[in-house]
């Protein structure tokens, strides 16, 4: 067994030497991903979740716990990292219709699509509410159906949309939804064990098979045979149901044995022979152990897996090669399944069977009793030696399988010709008996090309890249196992059909190609490097005894065995046979002594003898040797077994050929019947050449980089005298450009000159206009001045004249207005109090008139309860009154005698209930009564906090009348104050301005004094000595504290209720 580890990996080989499973468990490799950790090289391992193959059975992906998509090719030995998804992976396909696309189903509920080639991402698909158990392709890769725990959903994977959803019922969940193989039927498996199947296209369903009686078997796992037909169920019991899909009835129960109690999944194998009706069922159990059982038998054939590292799941290779495990510690077990048993890819019975005789009956048909006289003849002993040579055959056939016999095997041939296809390569292996040693072949492949092959594809152009591999690999192994086919010309030639026909197999293809050289090859390098002399004289030998004339006719032409027999031996017949001959005479070679191929050479040429017989030039013998020629091969082989039959002893070439030998198992045996000394001269030869052509190669390429190297320096050496060429030519060319620049700045500078001083001299002659110009405004511009400071002088006078008479007028009209803001103010005041006065009285009379309709609605409510409790009295009362009256008049009928006792119990009754009603009257009167009374109180309480709180608010705006009286009054003093200091500034003022004045007397004085005396109090006096700014910052400082003052009151009356009764006089 060997072991890889894909640790921080991203591709490599699988294995460095190909694997050789044993019989015991057939394992070929570990696969495990371990990640070291930070402090020790050993580090955790991550574990691996699932697996799945792809169409072809060689290649498989495996996701990890990490989301890793890794890709193994077990044919081509190497692995990939494809994918990191980043999620746990839940679910894997890789059997879609595109070969380099894979389905991965992802634990965040989600289903993505990825390319192996690209690795890109193909698609996202989204639409589980929980993690997908499992994905289900359709045979023709077009729809997927993914399984999650409760629902399942159909995908187009050509345009990896949704197509139809599968919902149920929240108590019923499903186990599995997949594919029915080969069929459009979508088989659902659900908790409740119930089984549906449904046509995929319409969804409608087909039918249901029936849940088996007896205790519920809780199905986990199923699985079809590939055709289709049957159906495996298991699940929590040791007991496996097997379904007939066709019949839709249970077809067997199988029993398993004791130790299994529970079943995980359940897979079939593929079988090259049973045509899709699987036979082998692979049980996976819950000890972690997989069981292949054959379902028509109940024999268990092989297990795989243990207790001490079980298996999780499986998965097994469409061809039914490979099975993938899954182990619990999370690594990987490859193994080939055809190595643990012989049951498994074992072919039927042979189709004909030939009828022995024995001494109670001798009954046969007419046809098979021909065959039998015919084997009997061709089989009778007639001499001594070919007595011991069936006898050595008899025991030889005796190691093939039980079906396998030459009896029947020849039976077959002289029936048919040849060997059924379909087994053909089953009976050459058998008869040939191949030992497959793997390891032998492996150390051969393993030292590579041999150099007499390195460049096979130069003498032989082969169409197909792959075949042309395949053929240098295993001519290279038969190289290296004798140093002859190294030089030998004709193998690849030879070799060809067979590595054609096993292209898929090249360990088989080698070992036949081995086999052949051993028997039939044994004595043709004899002569080696000359054509096999010895086996040419016995044909030419044969040739002679049967059919001497058309040797003469060769003799006679030069035509001599190496034109008309070696030919068709170093090609085995390819070249004038097409595949079905070829196959049909080796049919019959594989069978037959060794010496039988000779005789086909001699029959192939007697059978031609016509056309032989017509040509006389050598090219044209030539030709017909290697071209097909209209040759019925059955009548060629006919003739050899005529041959073998007929020729004597002393001619017969069994007589010098030894008789079939098989292979050793383990090692090939030597084969070393050729003259070495010429083989080793020519391997020397050979290797001195190639040692020669290696020198010259060596020289010749040393050679070719200097030439290189010469050219390459010629090259750079013409470039740099190109480039200092061109660069010699752009100097010059720089230089002329240079020149006739300078003369043009020569030229531009003299014009330049010339421009300056004309520009100079206009500039002189404009400067002294200028300054003419500029004398004659100064002159203009100082009369100017003179006029306007004449006009400015009389222009203040006037100002100052108005001023004062607008000074004395504005200070008028200031006392004026500060009077009438007064009164205004005032006014305002009055009507502020007459206001708040009325919206008080009106707020009281709402207040009453509310308090007021709240008693009325509460005596009619009293009213209503006092009418309402009457009305129901009255109605107890009727209704005691009429039950009274409907007892007396039942009892009256029955006991006439007991009247008057009835009627005073009756008027007892109506006097208590009376007395009863009148007292809860009487209480629920008193306390309406009480209630009255607290209320009342409660409301006079109410009326005398109102009244302290009218007398408090009436206390207090009999304060707010008294600050504004006084305030008022300080308004009015502060007002003359102010109008008396503004009349003393402006006479002040204007008396200073007219000082000079002569107009000014006594008079003016006098009545301005009068005038003062009368708009202000006798006991006021007047400072002229103060300046105009005073005056003016005490007119501003007045109208702010007015202002002031103003906002003050405002506040306060709105903050502060005036009283109840106000005068508005």
């Amino acid at each position: 067994m060997q072991s890889l580890d894909v640790c921080k990996r991203s591709s490599g080989k699988i294995w460095h030497r190909k694997p050789t499973p044993s019989t015991d468990n057939g394992l070929m490799v570990s696969i495990t991903n371990s990640q070291s950790g930070p402090l020790s090289q050993n580090g955790r391992n991550i574990r691996f979740l699932h697996t799945s193959f792809d169409n072809s059975g060689d290649c498989f992906i495996a996701g990890d716990h990490q989301g890793n998509i890794f890709l193994f090719d077990l044919n081509k030995n190497r692995f990939a990292l494809t994918q990191k998804c980043g999620h746990p992976c839940t679910a894997l396909a890789y059997n879609l219709r595109r070969k380099t696309e894979f389905l991965v189903g992802l634990s965040d509920y989600s289903l993505k699509c990825f390319d192996t080639d690209t690795k890109e991402m193909v698609a996202w698909m989204k639409g589980h509410e929980s993690a997908i158990g499992s994905v289900s392709v359709h045979a023709s890769g077009r729809y997927a159906l993914t399984t999650s725990y409760d629902t399942a959903q159909l995908w187009d994977l050509d345009t990896f949309q949704r197509k139809r959803k599968l919902n149920i019922k929240e108590d019923v969940g499903i186990v599995q939804v997949f594919f029915l193989p080969l069929s459009n039927t979508i088989i659902t498996g659900f908790k409740d064990d119930t089984i549906f199947g449904w046509e995929s296209d319409t969804l409608n369903c087909k039918y249901q098979l029936p849940v088996p009686p007896g205790k519920s078997p809780h199905y986990k796992a199923y699985a079809p045979t590939r055709d289709g037909r049957l159906l495996a169920a298991g699940g929590r019991s040791r007991f496996i149901h097997l379904w007939d899909l066709d019949t839709h009835r249970l077809l067997r129960i199988i029993e398993l044995p004791v130790k299994v109690t529970a079943v995980k999944q359940l897979v079939f194998l593929p079988d090259n022979f049973d045509a899709g009706a699987n036979q082998t069922l692979g049980v996976l159990s819950q000890d972690g152990i997989i069981r292949f059982i054959n379902v028509h038998t109940c024999k268990l054939l092989f297990d795989v897996g243990g207790v001490e590292n079980r298996i999780n799941n499986v998965t097994v290779s469409p061809g039914g090669r490979y099975l993938v495990a899954v182990m619990e510690d999370g690594s990987l077990h490859v193994y080939n399944l055809h190595t643990m048993s012989q049951e498994l890819s074992k072919p039927p019975a042979p189709l004909v069977k030939v009828v022995t005789n024995n001494k109670m009956s001798d009954t046969v048909s007419t046809e098979r009793s021909s065959i039998l006289k015919k084997g009997r003849s061709l089989s009778a002993p007639a001499r001594g030696k070919e007595n011991r040579l069936q006898e050595y055959e008899r025991e030889d056939l005796k190691e093939l399988p039980e079906t396998l016999n030459s009896e029947r095997l020849k039976a077959i041939l002289k029936g048919y010709g040849e060997y059924p296809a379909k087994y053909r390569m089953f009976i050459w292996r058998s008869i040939l008996r191949l030992p497959e040693n793997h390891t032998a072949y492996a150390a051969l492949v393993d030292k590579g090309t041999h150099p007499a092959y390195t460049k096979i594809h130069e003498d032989y152009p082969v169409k197909s890249r792959k075949l042309l591999r395949i053929l240098q690999r295993i001519l290279s192994a038969l190289a290296h196992w004798s140093p002859i086919f190294g030089e030998t010309q004709y193998l690849p030639v030879l070799a060809f059909p067979f590595v054609k026909l096993f292209q898929n197999n090249h360990l088989v293809c080698f070992e036949i190609l081995a086999t052949f050289m051993v028997n039939w090859g044994d004595h043709w390098f004899e002569y080696f490097p000359n054509p096999p002399i010895n086996i040419l004289a016995m044909i030419e030998n044969v040739l002679a005894h049967h059919d001497k004339y058309l040797l003469q006719h060769f003799v006679k032409y030069g035509v001599t065995s190496q034109i008309y027999a070696w030919p068709l031996l170093e090609t085995l017949f390819s070249e004038v046979l097409t595949r079905e001959e070829w196959l049909m005479l080796f049919d019959n070679v594989f069978t037959n002594h060794p010496s039988f191929l000779l005789m086909v050479v001699v029959a192939y040429a007697m059978s031609a003898r016509g056309p032989l017989m017509q040509c006389v030039e050598l090219d044209d013998f030539r030709y017909f040797y290697h071209h097909r020629n209209a040759v019925d091969i059955r009548r060629v082989i006919k003739e050899a077994y005529r041959l073998m039959e007929a020729t004597p002893d002393d001619l017969h070439p069994r007589g010098s050929l030894q008789d079939f030998r098989h292979l050793t198992v383990g090692q090939y045996p030597v084969f070393n019947k050729y003259p070495k000394f010429i083989v080793d001269y020519q391997v020397q030869e050979r290797e001195r050449i190639r040692q020669e052509e290696l020198d010259y190669m060596r020289q010749r390429q040393v050679s070719l980089e200097m030439q290189k190297e010469t050219v390459k320096r010629q090259q750079e050496e013409e470039a740099w005298y190109r480039q200092q060429q061109l660069l010699l030519d752009a100097e010059e060319k720089r230089r002329r450009m240079i020149q006739t620049e300078e003369q043009k700045l020569v030229d531009q500078r003299k014009r330049l000159y010339a421009m300056n001083r004309e520009v100079k001299l206009k500039e002189l002659q404009l400067l002294d206009a200028a300054r003419r110009k500029f004398l004659h405004f100064q002159k203009q511009q100082r009369e100017a001045e003179l006029k306007r400071l004449d006009d400015e002088v009389q222009r203040k006078a006037l100002l100052r004249d108005q001023e004062t008479e607008t000074a004395l007028e504005e200070a008028e009209i200031r006392n004026l207005e500060l009077q009438l803001q007064k009164k205004m103010f005032e006014q305002e005041l009055f009507r502020d109090f007459a206001t708040a006065g009325q919206q008080l009285r009106t707020e009281q009379d709402m207040h009453r008139k509310q308090a007021e309709l709240e008693e009325r609605i509460q005596q009619r409510l009293r009213d209503a309860e006092r009418e309402r409790q009457v009305e129901i009295r009255k109605q107890l009362q009727e209704n005691l009154a009429k039950a009274a009256q409907q007892n007396i008049e039942s009892w009256a009928q029955n006991e006439f005698e007991y009247r008057r006792r009835v009627e005073d119990l009756e008027r007892e009754t109506k006097s208590v209930q009376l007395a009863k009603t009148s007292s809860e009257n009487r209480e629920l009167e008193r306390e309406v009564h009480d209630l009255m009374l607290q209320c009342q109180e409660k409301r006079e309480g109410d009326v005398e906090e109102k009244q302290e709180e009218l007398e408090a608010q009436k206390h207090l705006a009999s304060k707010a009348d008294k600050r504004r009286l006084e305030f008022v009054e300080d308004e009015a003093r502060l007002a003359q104050e102010h109008g008396k200091s503004m009349t003393e500034d402006a006479l002040y003022a204007t008396r200073k301005q007219r000082l000079g004045q002569s107009y000014l007397n006594n008079t003016s004085q006098s009545s301005a004094w009068n005038t003062l005396q009368t708009s202000t109090e006798p006991e006021s006096s007047v400072s002229l000595e103060r300046s105009s700014r005073t005056f003016d910052q005490q007119e501003l400082a007045l109208l702010n504290e007015v202002r002031r003052l103003r906002q003050k009151l405002a506040i306060e009356n709105r903050n502060k209720k005036p009283p109840t009764v106000y005068d508005s006089t």
